[in-house]
């Protein structure tokens, strides 16, 4: 194979990378709900609540996807270490000593995505 190929192959490649870069961002803009279970949802409110539905405490408010995209175009991992170690006015593990790294990311997603639909 040519220089010339291999330039034009990899060309190809990388534009095709780049046209496929956005594919993402419309699914990340429409977020489904994320539900809770039980225990979670108790953990929500009484360690996450306190913070996430009050404006004034300059954290993202539960469910509003405009505090939050800026927040999720970054990693799960960069996400959850801010969660673990504090961040900003957020206490190390958003006070919640018994959170797993598999719960954390489950709250955030959860406060992150639109509200659930109300069931009758």
């Amino acid at each position: 194979m040519s220089e010339r190929s291999f330039t034009k192959s990899a060309f190809i490649v990388l534009a095709l990378s780049l046209s496929l870069t956005g594919c993402g961002e419309a699914q990340k803009s429409s977020r489904a709900p994320v539900l809770l279970d039980q225990r979670l949802a108790e953990i929500y409110a009484r360690t996450c609540m306190g913070c996430h539905t009050v404006p004034d405490s300059g954290a993202p408010m539960t469910h509003n996807a405009a505090m939050w995209e800026p927040r999720m175009t970054q990693s799960d991992d960069v996400l959850l270490a801010h969660m673990v170690d504090g961040f900003g006015g957020m206490p190390p593990l958003g006070q919640c000593v018994e959170c797993s790294a598999e719960d954390l990311t489950t709250l955030m997603h959860f406060m992150a995505a639109p509200a659930p639909a109300a069931t009758n």
